[in-house]
């Protein structure tokens, strides 16, 4: 079979570096060279289309989730700044009570990508800054290699604040607080939103499906129909590195998908 691209290796190179994943090479000397043979083009791997995730039997479907308007990317920062101070005077659950301060949010409001994640740890509710630990630190490097760094995506919560001990949310805090992520969302319009983690997903989804069922599938969100790529969350692949290819595979289907959205813009 005949080698990849310099190009395309070369990105492949970079994009498992990234994420850590050691590159094999062999030390076996080269076959004597062959005449060229004409191969078919073997595209990136693609999530499978059409499988939006309807809410499990039983379980409510997200609260008001609007279609973004075409407006909201001119939404004047007041809009912004009054919707951090309704959540940073949050009392809607018992949360507020044991928070160091809620984390809202942070990134670039006019961001084609959105990553959502499940609820501040300690460290995100010491500095109010979403994804700021180890976490955080692979979420960069995933995000490198979608080809959108940190500062040119938004990077939110499905809660604001930190449960206690880090355990999983309740249903109630994940009900009271999750329309500030749909009007998060509202406003931000994006082009993609590649949710890390079982808990973020199945909570913007409204499903108790696994996660290793929702990913490599291509989600919609809303009424706008906004693309949705569910891949692990980077605290769980610090614990299983092995499952880091997985999550290669997840960002080359979500580029692609990001892709397509801009050349039917």
């Amino acid at each position: 079979m005949n080698a990849s691209p310099p190009g395309q290796a070369a990105r492949r190179a970079q994009y498992l570096a990234a994420l850590g994943i050691d590159l094999w090479h062999s030390r076996s000397p080269p076959a004597p060279a062959k005449a060229p043979v004409a191969m078919p083009a073997v595209p990136e791997p693609e999530l499978q289309p059409g499988t939006a995730t309807q809410p499990a039997p039983g379980t409510a479907p997200p609260a008001s989730a609007p279609a973004p308007s075409s407006e909201s990317r001119t939404e004047a920062p007041g809009v912004w700044q009054a919707l951090r101070a309704e959540v940073s005077a949050c009392r809607r659950c018992g949360l507020c009570n044991s928070r160091t301060q809620t984390v809202f949010g942070v990134g670039n409001p006019a961001a084609p990508v959105l990553v959502v994640g499940e609820a501040p740890g300690a460290e995100e509710d010491r500095q109010g800054e979403p994804f700021v630990g180890r976490a955080g630190q692979l979420l960069n490097a995933m995000l490198r290699a979608l080809g959108h760094p940190r500062e040119t995506v938004y990077i939110a919560n499905i809660l604001k604040c930190r449960p206690p001990g880090n355990r999983d949310p309740s249903a109630a805090e994940v009900a009271s607080c999750l329309p500030y992520l749909h009007r998060q969302i509202e406003l931000l319009a994006p082009r993609l939103i590649l949710v890390v983690g079982r808990i973020a997903a199945q909570s913007l989804l409204a499903t108790d499906t696994s996660i290793g069922r929702l990913r490599g599938h291509l989600h919609h969100y809303g009424a706008a129909g906004t693309p949705l790529v569910v891949t692990y969350h980077p605290a769980y692949l610090l614990r299983s590195p092995g499952e880091k290819r997985r999550a290669w595979a997840d960002l080359k289907a979500a580029r692609a998908a990001l892709t397509r959205t801009a050349s039917e813009a």
